[in-house]
């Protein structure tokens, strides 16, 4: 084990109130692509930009197309958890890990084990009716085909938050009061450029701050430890 590899682990061993904070790179080592990678959803050739199909204007106004687009794309059969996520969930099951905040929407972490996810965009595994709230499995929406219908005519929609929709208030304040408060914070697998996400970081008061990542993020100079590797081979060692 290299050096910087061997002071994340002493962080971690000598600390019962690690937090986790990640990204999509947390999941493309189980097969999920990113989504601003070169070869990353926004990347690829679409008729309308990723960015417009996942806002909550185009949902409301083209849901076939939207739903078109989620089944293609957002819907990915047959992925498990990978190192990080399977760490991770022992981490907390030894109690020293108290939360993972992630921006992703596929679940992984729950998979793994954890118990404790702030999931700051929703699940794809979760649905319901944007017109009167009813919750649905989300299978209909994921593995059906056109537009799934409340039995209220509404339109089901994933329990995710799309452009133009504001994150969870509550769930934020948990992320702050979780980052705020811990001694050690890993964040892995962001670029850290997505916000308000990523300004989650500003509010974590240790020195601690270890940040595992294939490329580089705003936030390199501020951290006491970068790791420039995949986070599932990052974990797969300690």
């Amino acid at each position: 084990m290299d050096e910087k590899n061997q002071i994340l682990k002493n962080w971690i061993d000598s600390s019962d109130n690690v937090v986790f904070f990640g990204g999509a790179g947390v999941s493309t080592e189980s097969g999920i692509p990113d989504f601003r990678s070169v070869d990353g959803l926004y990347n690829q050739q679409w008729k309308y930009p990723p960015e417009t199909i996942l806002s909550h204007s185009f949902f409301v106004r083209y849901p076939e197309e939207y739903y078109r687009f989620h089944r293609e794309k957002l819907v990915i059969d047959g992925v498990k958890p990978n190192a990080a996520h399977l760490k991770l969930a022992e981490l907390e099951r030894e109690g020293k890990l108290r939360a993972v905040i992630t921006q992703n929407i596929d679940g992984l972490h729950q998979a793994a084990g954890s118990k404790n996810v702030l999931e700051l965009h929703g699940s794809i595994l979760r649905s319901y009716c944007s017109a009167c709230g009813k919750p649905y499995p989300a299978d209909k929406m994921n593995h059906g085909e056109g537009v799934p219908n409340c039995s209220c005519g509404g339109v089901i929609r994933p329990d995710i938050v799309l452009y133009e929709e504001p994150l969870d208030e509550s769930i934020m304040t948990r992320a702050l009061h979780y980052i705020s408060e811990a001694d050690v914070l890993i964040i892995g697998g962001t670029s850290l450029n997505v916000y308000p996400a990523a300004g989650l970081i500003n509010y974590y008061r240790g020195n601690k701050l270890a940040l595992i990542n294939l490329g580089s993020t705003p936030y390199d100079n501020e951290a006491d430890l970068v790791i420039n590797e995949k986070i599932g081979r990052v974990f797969g060692r300690l």
